[in-house]
């Protein structure tokens, strides 16, 4: 075979590759994609059942659980001289879904729930309104042994906040959301987090991702985004502290 015609053949043979690989390169990134929204439902799907799991543990107890700690193993912890009788949690605002105490599966070797991410830093995080807050004049009503039904219907409907939820970070602080245009609820029971595929990365000091993160009742959720410095792909839910009270009506545990 002449040189001219191996040439021929060579060129062939980089267009061909060429054509593959804009071809892979066309293709990686929707399939990316795909990955990423499947991920996305999956971790939706993990906090609807821990929010019921967290309901059915309230109906049989008459109190939601208190948040695990990075070191109770999946099970609540609660603060020094803190039990049932006075629902005083270690980490109301910054801990864990006790998926141990609540019996739910597959668990991590430390028996907490990992949403589909999976690193360590992918443990769902919990919280739940209380830190010594009253209500009718029961103290941590939501997490104390029939400390619901104790602040009376008629107190839980009449107390002026639980959690707050809050569209967008900015004036937003650690009492609340701002403006109330920025404020999506201000009666969450509690509220589950899963903080998606940059969880192993810190987020951004003043970001809305590091607010999900300070250990304080204001929680921001919106729409992922990908702006430089306030980068935000954090799943939310949380738990109308009403629709809670009217499960355990059904229940029996209210009135």
């Amino acid at each position: 075979m002449g040189a001219r015609a191996r040439g021929f053949l060579l060129l062939e043979a980089w267009i061909v590759l060429l054509v593959l690989t804009l071809l892979l390169a066309s293709l990686a990134l929707p399939l990316a994609t795909q990955v990423s929204l499947r991920r996305q439902e999956e971790a939706r799907r993990q906090l609807d059942d821990a929010r019921d799991a967290l309901l059915g543990f309230a109906a049989a107890h008459g109190r939601l659980p208190c948040p695990a700690s990075a070191v109770s193993r999946g099970q609540e912890s609660f603060a020094p001289g803190g039990d049932e009788a006075n629902g005083n949690c270690s980490n109301f605002h910054d801990g864990f879904l006790p998926g141990a105490a609540l019996g739910l599966f597959p668990l991590d070797a430390g028996g907490f729930v990992r949403d589909p991410w999976g690193s360590e830093q992918n443990r769902i995080r919990y919280a739940v309104f209380g830190a010594g807050t009253s209500v009718n004049g029961v103290v941590n009503p939501l997490t104390r042994s029939d400390g619901m039904r104790s602040a009376t219907l008629a107190g839980l409907g009449a107390a002026p906040h639980y959690l707050f939820i809050c569209s967008t970070g900015i004036a937003a602080s650690a009492t609340g959301c701002g403006p109330a245009v920025n404020q999506l609820t201000r009666r969450a029971a509690f509220v589950l987090l899963s903080l998606g595929a940059d969880a192993p990365n810190a987020p951004d000091a003043g970001s809305d991702e590091a607010r999900n993160l300070a250990g304080n009742p204001v929680f921001i959720s919106h729409e992922a985004v990908a702006t430089p410095g306030n980068a935000f792909d954090d799943l939310v839910a949380w738990m109308p502290v009403h629709l809670m009270a009217h499960r355990l009506v059904v229940a029996g545990r209210l009135p």
